[in-house]
């Protein structure tokens, strides 16, 4: 059968230059004109077309990124080897046919000309039978299903972001043309200044479409702001290692990247930039369809080796871990968001200290151990995570109550930040949320509460850097760069007239001092608490203990009645004295460990929330439920006479 002509085609032999696209705004417009076709071409929701045009957007950036590094190759005299040859470049395959744009001798889109001609079905049946096998066995060998120990890390890193793709999705070559075209204009020339950030903030945009309401991805995806906001407290730093066990599309890892890069400053040592690129940024994944997400989204950000391991963390039996090989024994900083309300079977908590299903719980034991030690005079590893609210407060369950504890004595847990209750709410979550940050190496002493439970976040007014208090650099905002629901009616107040704002962001730099505490902040001497509950315990444990002795010659005495066949009252009456005692033992000790387990409830109660109370008496607001009803009693006939 015939096939209609290629337009796209025809265009590209007038030379049409793809137009320039000039903001970060255009360029997401763009992008959501390809997502329409998506959605009209079998890719319905966000978790069917984000996956389908990641490797379509990841192919066309590849080609861009081979491309200008073979440009900057010959111009100094150098060799070059691509990681992929024709026909399975983008150029070969995906671009509009131009005659006179050649490469090796090619014009640029011979094979999509050349698919097009031999009839409808052949560019389907190329990228099916030929280009993502070819792509698949960069990683492994097709035949012996083993590594493939002839590519490059490079060429692992692109076969295991295509492993995910089995076939094309889209249902028509005419509409997959239509996406070719459109992704073919998203060129680096073609955008100013900003280049492949540009594009990363696109991509970004994407996969927040994955963490809307009902979409099913929101447990994959984290608030771009918290992340930033956590990036911007922790400052992690060129040389070391940051780390996150769950990285879901790899969010946190991005953004450590971009703030790392940003203090560069606009020459780099190239050093540097190669160690930033390839051995700073490690991750694990779970799940199958977001794994190749992640590698894609690094790379679109600059991290031209992610060090990405597929598989259960918490089993740490691996999927595939050919691109974690390079990884340290432990990390300088970790970034990351537990998924909520997970459960683990026996198979990951064997691997715990503490054994409990509650995912949460598993993974900060599992980062307790993965942060660096204190060595040579150099502080340990630092964490910024995200906690849900139960965690904090249960203590219900020893192992909770026992890896709270082994987090305040390895670490130093220096600052709560109590989140909005919507702040997840755009991920398709609305637990309770809290930031947790700490630094491995001694005991918390102290602990700087920093509430913003009291803003309102909604879909659309959700969480913000300015909510911190942070500018985009990390800097701190002025008074009147805060947004009205963080400061709220702050500065009516007269005792507040001419002081600045306490921001977390202005106050977090004096944790631990007095003038770190406001009405939205507080200290708790953690050091003082586990004093107290030691000395509340003592008499329950001096209880226990003398119980105990007492309970001995009990014992014995029954031993001794039983053995010479004693009167079965007398046997009875020491029976009920050894239950007795045994109770009192029980419930003593229940004390103490109930006393001793309160110690570790770190759940945030602002403590300068003043409580509103209503002190009118019953008769008055039964005046004021009658005043309230001749109100809209009035109302009513008033309506009734203009109708």
């Amino acid at each position: 059968m015939k096939s209609k002509p290629d337009k796209t085609l025809e265009t590209s032999k007038k030379g049409k230059t793809p137009k320039s696209i000039a903001s970060t705004q255009s360029l997401s417009s763009f992008v959501k004109a390809i997502c329409d076709v998506m959605r009209r071409s079998n890719c319905a929701s966000a978790l069917q077309y984000v996956p389908e045009l990641t490797w379509i957007l990841f192919l066309r950036i590849l080609d861009a990124q081979e491309h200008k590094a073979r440009e900057e190759a010959e111009a100094l005299g150098n060799d070059y080897s691509p990681a992929l040859t024709a026909p399975y470049r983008w150029q070969d395959w995906a671009a509009p046919f131009v005659a006179d744009t050649l490469s090796e001798g090619k014009p640029m889109g011979w094979k999509r000309k050349e698919l097009f001609e031999a009839g409808d079905g052949k560019l389907f049946e190329f990228i099916n039978n030929e280009l993502l096998p070819h792509l698949h066995s960069l990683d492994v060998d097709l035949i012996t299903q083993l590594p493939n120990v002839n590519a490059s890390r490079k060429q692992r890193v692109i076969g295991r972001i295509m492993t995910a793709v089995e076939k094309v999705r889209v249902d028509s070559e005419t509409n997959l043309r239509d996406i070719l075209d459109k992704v073919h204009e998203i060129h680096i020339d073609h955008i100013d200044d900003t280049h492949f950030f540009t594009l990363s903030q696109v991509y970004e945009d994407l996969l927040l479409k994955m963490g809307e309401k009902n979409s099913d991805g929101g447990q994959f995806f984290t608030p771009r702001e918290v992340i930033r906001g956590m990036v911007h407290v922790l400052d992690p730093q060129a040389g070391e290692t940051v780390y996150d066990p769950c990285c879901g599309t790899g969010g946190f890892l991005a953004v450590a990247f971009e703030h790392i890069n940003r203090n560069l400053g606009n020459t780099p040592a190239s050093t540097l930039l190669d160690v930033l690129k390839h051995d700073t940024f490690f991750g694990r994944e779970k799940e199958n369809l977001v794994f190749p997400i992640a590698l894609a989204n690094l790379i679109l950000h600059g991290i031209d080796q992610p060090n990405l391991w597929h598989g259960n963390t918490l089993t740490n039996r691996p999927t595939y871990g050919g691109l974690f090989e390079q990884a340290p024994p432990t990390f300088d900083v970790i970034l990351t968001n537990p998924p909520f309300g997970g459960k683990e079977g026996s198979d990951a908590q064997k691997n715990y200290s503490f054994e409990t299903g509650s995912t949460q719980v598993l993974f900060l034991q599992h980062i307790l151990a993965e942060l660096k030690v204190p060595m040579d005079g150099k502080a340990g590893g630092r964490c910024g995570i995200v906690l849900d609210e139960g965690l904090l407060f249960r203590n219900n369950e020893s192992a909770f109550v026992e890896t709270k504890r082994k987090l305040v004595d390895e670490c130093d847990l220096w600052c709560i930040v109590s989140l909005p209750g919507g702040v997840f709410s755009t991920a398709g979550a609305g637990v309770k949320t809290n930031l947790l940050f700490f630094t491995k190496g001694k005991k918390t002493e102290r602990i700087w509460y920093y509430d913003l439970s009291q803003v309102k976040i909604g879909k659309k007014s959700p969480m913000t850097l300015a909510h911190f208090g942070f500018d985009k650099q990390g800097g701190v905002l002025a008074d009147a760069d805060l947004p009205g629901t963080l400061t709220g009616d702050w500065f009516d107040n007269e005792n507040n007239q001419g002081k600045p704002f306490p921001s977390f962001a202005r106050l977090r730099a004096k944790h631990g001092t007095p003038d770190a505490d406001s009405d939205f902040s507080w200290t708790i001497d953690f050091a003082a608490r586990r004093a107290k509950a030691q000395t509340d315990i003592l008499p329950f444990l001096e209880s226990v203990k003398n119980l105990s002795e007492e309970l001995l010659p009990l014992k014995e005495k029954l031993k001794a009645l039983k053995k010479d066949k004693a009167d079965k009252g007398k046997v009875a009456i020491v029976e009920e004295a050894i239950k007795a005692k045994e109770k009192a033992i029980r419930e003593a000790q229940t004390k103490a460990a109930d006393i001793d387990a309160s110690v570790y409830d770190l759940k945030a109660v602002n403590p300068h929330i003043k409580a509103i109370s209503d002190t009118r008496s019953v008769l008055e607001i039964i005046d004021n439920i009658n005043l309230q009803g001749q109100i809209v009693a009035t109302a009513m006939n008033n309506l009734r006479g203009l109708l």
